[in-house]
């Protein structure tokens, strides 16, 4: 299969993926566990490969610096045995932690540019629509599910793959096409008040299979056909037809 080059608005690189890993283990940006942060952005970087995504080699740079930074914190250093030594040494996490307090900074600068913009748009608008019969369940605001909350539900489709895998592997193999594919998911989702549950999507284990889901979902929400929904982080994601709580049509 060729690797499939996916770009979502909204994520500019792995400061954003770090920040956003930051903000969802609620750690301390003043003092960050290179351990548990290289762990969790590795994964990322994992799922991505098992995706054939084509990734940007900011990304793998910055894989490389936190592997690093993570062997210099782990391994002895001699001149760590002398005191005066150990005070003038520099911590190697404080430029990472500088550069995303600066990169917070700009993101946050720029989100509240875009609520002023928004709300400067509000003067000038047509009278409102009536409000729908059931407003309780619309679909999300662009961001609140991101292609990072959309990486960690396929990382736990993969895990489930792993933990039913058969005693028996043989299988057909069967070109996939994404189009097809697509099709399939919508009309699985069609109609569905409630939604269908992300990994109910996935009902084959072939690796093939999970990757083309998941492209196929990713262009629907892309074409504006199905939306996600989450109520909390690690929660599952419930993918809607678009319009279907509305009254729209797709």
């Amino acid at each position: 299969m060729q690797g499939y080059s996916v770009k979502l608005d909204g994520f500019e690189g792995p400061l954003d993926l770090l920040l956003h890993l930051i903000n969802q283990y609620e750690i301390d940006i003043y003092d960050i566990p290179v351990a548990v942060i290289t762990e969790q952005y590795m994964h990322y970087i994992h799922t991505m490969q098992q995706l054939e995504l084509n990734i940007a080699s900011e990304y793998l740079v910055m894989a490389a610096t936190l592997l690093a930074m993570k062997s210099q914190l782990l391994l002895p250093n001699q001149a760590a045995l002398d005191e005066d030594a150990l005070m003038e040494e520099e911590d190697p996490r404080d430029e990472l932690m500088h550069r995303l307090i600066e990169y917070r900074k700009f993101k946050e600068a720029a989100e509240e540019l875009k609520a002023k913009e928004l709300s400067a748009d509000k003067l000038y608008t047509r009278p409102p629509a009536p409000l729908p019969d059931k407003p309780e369940l619309k679909p999300l605001e662009p961001g609140e599910v991101t292609v990072y909350d959309m990486v960690a539900a396929l990382q736990r489709v993969f895990r489930r793959r792993e933990w039913s895998r058969p005693l028996d592997t043989k299988i057909q193999r069967a070109e996939i096409v994404l189009e097809d594919r697509m099709g399939e998911v919508l009309q699985t989702v069609r109609n569905k008040k409630n939604g269908v549950d992300f990994f109910e999507l996935f009902p084959e284990r072939t690796k093939q299979h999970i990757v083309v889901t998941f492209m196929a979902i990713l262009e629907l929400m892309k074409k504006q056909q199905v939306f996600c929904r989450q109520k909390q982080h690690f929660d599952e994601l419930i993918v809607f037809e678009m319009g279907i709580h509305d009254g729209s049509t797709v």
